[in-house]
């Protein structure tokens, strides 16, 4: 059996060790293995892993902070296997901080009722994730290839048997895990790696499967910006007391949600961007100041670093924040399995929509779903389940050309920017789109097989956040500012056979 991995994350690698485990495994990536968000990832990964915590409080908080659209079953199946996860990574050699008694230590983040977040380096999770994976990736019997790009899946009687890469080979595949990780280099201001272009939603739309709930981009609420870069400043700051100040140096989140700074990200990220309008500025301020300034710089070397890179020291004073482009919950449909609606093809990780993290995903969840459903995934694949089952809800289709493409990644980047960002109103979301069409025939112009795949992500965003009539979680529609009780529903999205 020959299983096909795309990506390099957390949810790539995990995926091709336990499939090489019973199968020949290649493992693609379009840039260099360490280039994914999962390495960018800095708070840590949430679990309830101790007598005082439990899955089911975990789903709670999870389901409460995902606006009426997380899925239970997928809830459940995220938290139940949280342990079996964090037992999994300690086995690959993720060395997670302990506290002094020597238990793993155990941080708050928001939107979480109790500590369940580990971490590792302090604020450096991420990077011991992607060290250690990387690690027993290269002991591993696995084909790994680098700077390597697929531009298509292949499609056989229905059926996904492999793909084409940008070098014109065809590799030939019993299964394909997809694994391309998120699409926030969408965005001219992001907190991903430029490769985080939603390149796994394009290829899987391409071959016929369903995506589900593009519209819901998930904007950092503090992402230190220079220049359209963005420094992520994580959110275990807040969980630790940082605290936001408007342009006259006032609390203002305490007036916004009984939890404040840890209230869910669209809360916090939103109450900000309307505290910048109100003001006429471009950013707030984030001050942790307060607190012991050795305590800060053990606590959070990475980000204390990087700011300071940037010329900012987070324990003498305020730092200037804004949100960012930074997590999809959108992606391609899978059930719980990982089993997209195309055979033989399988998603994992942040280009897939299991339904975990609703309209608004609660920090730290992220490495979790990574680490859980693309164990399942590898389950499915080794079990030979068929396809997922097509949901009940309504299926839009799409008819446009899935070859087009933007003109340039400045040009892509600055429309999603202006058009399709943090908050969408129907005039923006039709300047968006008509300069899609206008796209549309210029496929033939690109030689980065990533840019015509980037390109249908993007307008399926668009075109997803034009149809969904309400602000709910991530989606903040200015011309819709309340939640519909008729749009507690998910969004499906299918390409239109000729």
């Amino acid at each position: 059996m020959h299983v096909l991995v795309i990506g390099s994350g957390l949810a790539g690698i995990n995926a091709a060790l336990l499939a090489s485990e019973f199968a020949d495994v290649t493992l693609l990536n379009k840039s260099a293995l360490e280039e994914t968000n999962t390495n960018r990832a800095q708070g840590g990964i949430a679990a309830a892993i101790t007598a005082l915590d439990h899955p089911s409080v975990h789903a709670q908080d999870t389901i409460r902070a995902g606006a009426g659209l997380c899925d239970p079953q997928a809830v459940n199946a995220l938290t139940a296997d949280g342990a079996a996860a964090i037992d999994r990574l300690l086995q690959l050699g993720v060395n997670f901080d302990r506290a002094p008694d020597g238990q793993l230590a155990l941080a708050t983040e928001g939107a979480h009722s109790t500590p369940r977040v580990l971490h590792a380096g302090g604020d450096q999770t991420g990077v011991h994730i992607q060290s250690a994976l990387v690690g027993r990736l290269a002991e591993a019997d696995v084909d790994v290839q680098t700077g390597v790009a697929v531009s298509d899946l292949a499609i056989e009687a229905g059926r996904c048997v492999g793909a084409v890469t940008d070098r014109r080979e065809a590799i030939l595949a019993d299964a394909v895990v997809l694994a391309t990780g998120g699409a926030g280099a969408l965005y001219r201001t992001t907190t991903n790696p430029p490769n985080a272009t939603g390149d796994g939603i394009a290829l899987a739309f391409r071959a016929g499967a369903l995506v589900r709930d593009v519209e819901f981009v998930q904007f950092h609420p503090t992402a230190l910006v220079n220049d359209g870069s963005a420094f992520l400043i994580s959110e275990a700051l807040r969980g630790d007391g940082a605290v936001l100040l408007d342009a006259r140096g006032d609390r203002f989140m305490t007036n916004v949600h009984p939890d404040a700074e840890l209230a869910p990200r669209s809360v916090v990220a939103q109450a900000i961007t309307e505290t910048m309008r109100r003001d006429g500025a471009d950013h707030v301020s984030l001050d942790i100041s307060h607190l012991d300034s050795d305590y800060v710089r053990h606590r959070f070397p990475g980000v204390y670093r990087g700011a300071l890179k940037q010329g900012h020291d987070i324990t003498a004073g305020p730092i200037p924040v804004a949100p960012a482009a930074h997590y999809h919950m959108g992606g391609v449909y899978t059930d719980i399995d990982g089993c997209t609606t195309v055979p033989g093809l399988y998603a994992a990780g942040e280009c897939a929509s299991t339904g975990a993290h609703g309209a608004n995903r609660v920090a730290s969840n992220s490495l979790l779903e990574a680490a859980v459903f693309s164990a399942r995934a590898v389950e499915a694949v080794r079990g030979g389940p068929g396809p997922a089952e097509m949901p009940v809800d309504d299926i839009k289709t799409l008819r446009i050309h899935p070859q087009g493409c933007a003109s340039s990644w400045h040009s892509l980047r600055q429309t999603m920017n202006d058009f399709v960002g943090i908050t969408r109103t129907e005039d923006q979301l039709q300047r968006a789109i008509a300069r899609f069409d206008e796209w549309s025939d210029l496929h033939e112009g690109s030689s980065d097989a990533s840019l015509p795949l980037a390109t249908l992500t993007a307008r399926l965003i668009a075109e997803a956040a034009l149809q969904r009539t309400e602000t709910r979680g991530s989606h903040l529609r200015l011309d819709h500012p309340d939640t519909n009780p008729d749009w507690q529903r998910h969004s499906l999205w299918q390409l239109a056979r000729e």
